[in-house]
């Protein structure tokens, strides 16, 4: 057996791999697409349930006063 044989067989399984990887890349966007147009990236992930900020921490950070 010759090595060409090894180098050729490599770069079909290399070229396999990449168009698979791109495959699944590709079609996981498209799905999220199609399944969720309306979902922003801006939209608040936190409150996907709808029912409010009921039970959140606020993110407001208080300032202490200085004593003199």
């Amino acid at each position: 057996m010759s090595i060409w044989m090894f180098v050729i067989g490599f770069f079909i399984f290399f070229v396999y791999v990449i168009f698979l990887v791109w495959n699944i890349v590709y079609n996981g966007n498209k799905q999220q697409e199609e399944n969720y147009p309306d979902i922003d990236k801006n939209t608040d992930i936190v409150d996907m349930d709808g029912i409010g900020n009921q039970g959140r921490v606020p993110i407001y950070t208080y300032k202490k006063k200085k004593k003199f």
